[in-house]
C-alpha cells in the first residue's frame, strides 16, 4: 500500500490541481504519465539490442535512442502546460516519427519498427477522440515523408535482416505489453462509465421522485395555509365575542361580596380569550405569509415613539417577575419608513420573551440608527439575564412551534410561534433576526430591518436581494 501511494504522488506531481477534480479526466492524466515515464525504460531493451546488432551505431542508431528517452519529457511537458491534448500530440508524432525512421534505417517494410506505427495510430484516437482529422492528416503526412524517402533514395540496408530478428522479437513483445495495458485501461474506463451512467440514471430517477413529492408538499402546506387562514378567520370572530361580552360583564358586576368569585370567574374567560385570540392571530400572520398574502404597510413614523410603546406594553410583564427594565436609545432617531405595526410585534414578541425567561434578572432593550454602504438600517436589541440557550439548540428557535427543550414548553408555556413569526415579518422588511446566547447567562436578540422602505422595496422580488442578518449565530 506504502508503495502504491508512493507511485501515485510522483505520478499525481505531474498532474495540474484542475484536472485532478475530475475523475474520468485524473485517471486519464494518471495513465498517460504512467506509460511515458516507464515506457521508455520497458522500450530501452530495443536500443540495447540495437546497438548490439548495428556493426557500425552511427546517426540513426543514436537518433532512435534519443528519440525514445524524449518520452519521458511529455509528462514534464504536460505538467508545465497543463494541456494534455498538446502532451499527447507530441507523443503520437514522436512515436510515428520514430517507428518510421527506424523502419528506413533499420529493415524497410519489414522492420520490427513498424508495430508501433499502428500503436501511434491507435494512441491518437484514443487521446484526441474529438480531433481525429488531425490524426489521420498527421499519420498521412508521416507515411508520406516516409514513401518519399524510399522513393528518392531506397531503403539503406544498415544491419542485415537476420540480424534484426531478436530486436523484432522485442518490439513485437514490447508493443504487445503497451497495447495490453491500454486495452486493460480502456476496458476499466468503459466499465467505470457504465456504472456512473447507472448512477447518474438512478439520481435522476431520485430526483424526479424528490421533485414530485416536493410538488405534493408544497400543495399540502399551500393548502394548510388556506385551511389554517380561513378557520383562524372563523375562530376570531367567536372569540371576539367571548372577549366582549366578558368586558361588558366585568363593567357590570358589583364587586362585593357573593360577586366576587363571578368576577375571578369572568376574569379568567377574559384572560384566556385573549390569549387564544393572540394565538389565532399568529397563526393567522404565519398562514398569511406563507402563501405570499400578506403586505407591508410603509409609513414613516417616529422610531422613539414606536420604543415607548414598546415599553409602555411591556412593563406590566417585566415588573410580574420582579425583572429591571433598562433602556438605551437616544432621543433623536428621528422618523422612518417601514411597517410600525410588524416591526413593533417583532420587538414585542423578543421583548415578552425576555420576560418570561428571566426573573429577577435584568432586561436591556436598545434601538439605534445604523448607517452603511446599503442604506440605513434600523438596529433593536433586546438582552436579558434569563435562563440563555444552549448553542446546539439556537438552530430550532426560528422554525414554527420551534422551542429550544420540551421543558422549556412544559414549564414556561407557549407554542413557538412568536420568533418564527417575528423572523418572518424583519424577512418582509429586508432584514432578520439574529441571536447570541449562554446558558444560565442569558441571551441577546437583534432585529436589524430596513429603515428607509419603499412601495418599491417592499416587494418579493426586490427583499430578496437585501442583505439580511443570518438566523442565528454561535454564542461567545
Amino acid at each position: 500500500m506504502r508503495a502504491k501511494n508512493t507511485l501515485f504522488s510522483i505520478i499525481d506531481w505531474f498532474i495540474p490541481e484542475t484536472t485532478r477534480a475530475e475523475r474520468s479526466e485524473l485517471y486519464l492524466a494518471r495513465n498517460f504519465v504512467f506509460t511515458h515515464l516507464f515506457g521508455p525504460v520497458l522500450s530501452q531493451s530495443i536500443s540495447l539490442f540495437l546497438f548490439l546488432s548495428d556493426p557500425h551505431p552511427g546517426f540513426a542508431c543514436w537518433t532512435i535512442i534519443a528519440c525514445i528517452w524524449l518520452f519521458i519529457a511529455l509528462p514534464f511537458v504536460y505538467r508545465y502546460t497543463a494541456n494534455l491534448q498538446l502532451s499527447a500530440l507530441l507523443s503520437v508524432e514522436l512515436l510515428a516519427f520514430t517507428s518510421l525512421f527506424g523502419a528506413y534505417y533499420y529493415g524497410g517494410v519489414s522492420s520490427p519498427f513498424l508495430p508501433w506505427l499502428i500503436v501511434s495510430l491507435l494512441l491518437g484516437f484514443f487521446y484526441l477522440s474529438e480531433r481525429q482529422l488531425l490524426v489521420v492528416s498527421l499519420f498521412g503526412l508521416n507515411i508520406a515523408g516516409f514513401s518519399a524517402a524510399y522513393i528518392m533514395w531506397g531503403f539503406p540496408e544498415l544491419v542485415p535482416q537476420k540480424q534484426l530478428a531478436v530486436v523484432g522479437w522485442i518490439s513485437i513483445l514490447s508493443a504487445t505489453i503497451y497495447m495490453s495495458w491500454m486495452a486493460i485501461y480502456y476496458a476499466n474506463m468503459i466499465t467505470m462509465n457504465s456504472d456512473l451512467e447507472r448512477e447518474i440514471e438512478l439520481h435522476r430517477e431520485t430526483a424526479t421522485r424528490l421533485r414530485e413529492t416536493k410538488n405534493i408538499a408544497d400543495e399540502a402546506n399551500r393548502a394548510k395555509s388556506i385551511f389554517l387562514a380561513k378557520m383562524s378567520h372563523e375562530l376570531r370572530t367567536p372569540l371576539n365575542a367571548v372577549i366582549g361580552f366578558s368586558e361588558i360583564l366585568l363593567e357590570d358586576i358589583e364587586f362585593e361580596g357573593k360577586n366576587e368569585a363571578k368576577r375571578i370567574d369572568l376574569e379568567r374567560i377574559n384572560s384566556a380569550g385573549k390569549h387564544l385570540l393572540s394565538l389565532v392571530t399568529d397563526v393567522l400572520d404565519l398562514s398569511r405569509i406563507e402563501s405570499n398574502a400578506i403586505d407591508l404597510n410603509i409609513t414613516q413614523f417616529s422610531l422613539n415613539d414606536m420604543i415607548h410603546d414598546v415599553i409602555a406594553n411591556i412593563q406590566p410583564m417585566v415588573v410580574a417577575k420582579n425583572n429591571k427594565l433598562i433602556v438605551r436609545c437616544p432621543n433623536d432617531l428621528g422618523l422612518v419608513s417601514t411597517d410600525q405595526t410588524k416591526l413593533r410585534q417583532a420587538a414585542l414578541n423578543l421583548m415578552s420573551n425576555a420576560a418570561k425567561f428571566t426573573e429577577g434578572g435584568s432586561i436591556t432593550l436598545s434601538a439605534q440608527l445604523r448607517r452603511s454602504q446599503a442604506g440605513d438600517w434600523i438596529e433593536i436589541q433586546v438582552r436579558d439575564t434569563g435562563i440563555g440557550i444552549a448553542p446546539e439548540q439556537l438552530g430550532c428557535l426560528f422554525q414554527n412551534f420551534g422551542q429550544a427543550t420540551l421543558s422549556t414548553s412544559s414549564k414556561y408555556g407557549g407554542t413557538g410561534l412568536g420568533l418564527a413569526l417575528s423572523q418572518k415579518l424583519c424577512a418582509l422588511m429586508g432584514g432578520g433576526i439574529s441571536v447570541t446566547s449562554e446558558v444560565g447567562h442569558g441571551s441577546c436578540f437583534t432585529i436589524r430591518v430596513l429603515a428607509r422602505m419603499t412601495e418599491q422595496t417592499s416587494t418579493y422580488d426586490d427583499l430578496i436581494d437585501m442583505p439580511a442578518l443570518p438566523a442565528y449565530a454561535a454564542a461567545i
